[in-house]
């Protein structure tokens, strides 16, 4: 009888291990599944009179290939490379909406500044002024249509956000399910292989979305946290994320931790990896960071166009108007917990120091800070309005509390509402109000290049002469206040000269080419009404604004290269740490897979083992049924 029995065990716990086999091989392609191995040991032992005889073997259990470490090191490697790969795919179609050559914003930006060429040659000739208006409505066309694109691209992104948040609350419900079925299968002593994979599954896609930490329970429950320390899971309680909007301005999505209808907000720096926190990277840094640099190139070439196009005089004689609808200033919006009542706004006041960041005014207890948000850069200010990077912060009524804070984003709209102001082209100031007339006894070396009106003076138009000297050096007479001290003191008081570099004064530009004479004078002062027609001297400082230093030190011309490699380089970034996290992600999972994945080879080699070892159980089984027959024919004789 105990040979029966020993061959019975062993022919039922071979079939076992075969149908595992079968199983494992089944399953080779379903993703999640761990290879499972049937687990065997002795059946103990029985004491005879000679010694002690082994009652054969038994199945322990099946357990499934499993390391926690690899499997963990996969899923964060996962969420890392899913957060990287998901953002590069953006920044890709970011990139898309500045394309270069002839459809790109540097040209519409080249064109239409080199248009005044023709208006400078021919003041008078209409045509060249109605293509100087249409190159600036193409500028501010292609300005208004790339904001569009990028205004598409947020709102989608933002539509991501929401469908990733409702996937991680969909996973977290399921994972508090099947936590509540490990619990409850636990108690039969063996672990529950298919529930625990399940399990891996939904941590895995759960990682990609966002990253997690994990905590095993006593009870075989894993309970789930992330943003740190925000349980989303807790045992067979599942908690969630909303994506709704900020609490201060409402063009930009935020993410908060619901627990019990309590709602507890979310950094984004706090997501770690995942998909949700490339979104939310791309969409509050990269996407911001662009529409603040296309926003500072709308803003800044409408009002230097604007400030210079307003010191010309047009065909009518009256003076420029705005060139470009001025931009309005951007008003501030008010934090939740202010308690004051005052309102705030930005305003341009030098568009050359301009910064492409958003800003946050604060007023606390020691005084009024101005704080850069691209850099996290603060400015203290005793009263407003100050001027800080070129804007204007003011309080527009009422009185601020100390506490309060308002955001301020001053480019977010310029290029979104950038239109052209002119509609005749008679009212295109080309004209400048000031003229310059030669000495009669000049010796002939020295020639006008240009002049304009270079800022609005109180003493633009009074008459002034400038009268070379012996060592190269000019004199100036009649100049009003404000104007630099002169580069030798004399006497007389002189200037240095530079031939080809601009003479600044009394808020007008003079460039003269040559090599001048001792004597030779320029008179400067109002130009006559009758010579508006022939006047090109605001049409000539148009054109100078090209070699402007703008954007940061970079000419008003080259604009739009600062706001392009600032892209490139973004995506090129993107691109690499998409690659390279990638790479380690691959590796890892490569790594888990090694060990919990199905070998078909191995499968087939084990397939053979156990087929052996089921047919010599059937062969023993049936040898000690012969005996056993035998042994009952002979007592029975």
């Amino acid at each position: 009888m105990s040979s029966l029995n020993i061959g019975a065990r062993a022919l039922n716990a071979n079939l076992a291990a075969l149908q595992v086999i079968g199983n494992n091989i089944a399953n080779v392609n379903t993703p999640g599944y761990s290879r499972q191995n049937v687990i065997q040991q002795t059946s103990g032992y029985q004491q005879m009179g000679n010694g002690y005889f082994g009652k054969g073997m038994e199945i322990a259990t099946v357990e499934r290939s499993h390391n926690a470490y690899l499997t963990r090191e996969a899923q964060m490697t996962g969420s890392v490379a899913a957060a990287d790969a998901l953002r590069y795919a953006r920044l890709q179609q970011l990139e898309s909406a500045f394309p270069t050559g002839s459809a790109g914003l540097g040209s519409a930006l080249n064109d239409m500044l080199n248009a005044w060429s023709d208006v400078a040659s021919a003041p008078s000739n209409l045509t060249a002024r109605v293509v100087v208006i249409a190159k600036g409505e193409e500028l501010a066309s292609r300005l208004r249509n790339t904001a569009s694109q990028l205004d598409a691209l947020q709102r989608t992104t933002q539509q991501q956000v929401e469908g990733a948040v409702n996937v991680i609350n969909g996973l977290a419900q399921d994972l508090a399910k099947v936590n509540t079925r490990i619990t409850e299968s636990q108690g039969s002593g063996h672990t529950p292989n298919d529930l625990l994979d399940q399990r891996d599954q939904i941590l895995g896609e759960l990682s990609k979305l966002v990253q997690i930490s994990t905590v095993p329970g006593d009870d075989g429950s894993v309970s789930v946290f992330v943003a740190g320390s925000q349980p989303l899971v807790l045992g067979a309680r599942a908690n969630a994320l909303a994506a709704g909007r900020d609490s201060t301005d409402t063009s930009r999505t935020a993410l908060s931790f619901v627990q019990g209808g309590v709602s507890t907000p979310l950094s984004d720096a706090g997501l770690g990896g995942g998909e949700l926190a490339g979104l939310m990277r791309f969409m509050n840094e990269d996407l911001v960071a662009t529409q603040n640099l296309l926003g500072r190139m709308a803003l800044a070439t409408a009002t230097t166009v604007n400030n210079q196009h307003a010191l010309g005089v047009d065909l009518k004689g009256n003076p420029g108007q705005d060139f470009f609808v001025a931009p309005a200033a951007a008003t501030g919006l008010s934090a939740p917990g202010n308690t004051g009542t005052a309102t705030v706004s930005a305003a341009v006041a030098d568009p050359t120091a301009l910064i492409a960041s958003d800003y946050e005014l604060r007023f606390d207890a020691g005084g009024i800070n101005v704080v850069r948000l691209s850099d996290g850069t603060s400015t203290p200010v005793p009263a407003l309005p100050a001027v800080v990077d070129g804007l204007t912060f003011n309080v527009d009524a009422g009185a601020a509390a100390i506490g309060d804070r308002f955001l301020l984003r001053p480019f977010e709209a310029a290029a979104r509402n950038l239109q052209v102001a002119i509609g005749a082209p008679d009212r295109l100031a080309a004209a400048s109000p000031v003229m310059v007339t030669p000495g009669t006894g000049n010796a002939g070396g020295l020639s006008v290049e240009s002049l304009y009106a270079s800022s609005a003076s109180a003493n633009l138009t009074d008459p002034v002469t400038i009268t070379f000297l012996a060592d190269g050096s000019f004199t100036a007479t009649g100049l009003g206040p404000g104007n630099p001290p002169p580069d030798n003191v004399g006497p007389p008081a002189s200037y240095n000269f530079k031939p080809g570099q601009s003479i600044t004064l009394n808020g007008w530009s003079l460039t003269l080419r040559g090599s001048p004479s001792v004597g030779d004078s320029f008179s400067i002062g109002a130009s006559p009404p009758g010579a508006i027609a022939q006047n090109a001297g605001n049409g000539t400082g148009m054109l100078a604004l090209r070699d402007l230093p703008t954007f940061e030190g970079v000419p008003l011309s080259d604009g739009y290269v600062s706001l392009f490699s600032d892209v490139g380089t973004r995506v090129q970034g993107a691109e690499f740490a998409a690659d390279f996290s990638g790479q380690i992600a691959t590796t890892a999972e490569t790594a888990r897979t090694n060990v919990a994945g199905v070998n078909l080879d191995e499968e087939a080699a084990r397939l053979l083992q156990y087929q052996q070892a089921y047919q010599a159980s059937a062969k023993f089984l049936q040898i000690a049924q012969s005996t056993f027959d035998s042994l009952l024919q002979t007592v029975g004789r």
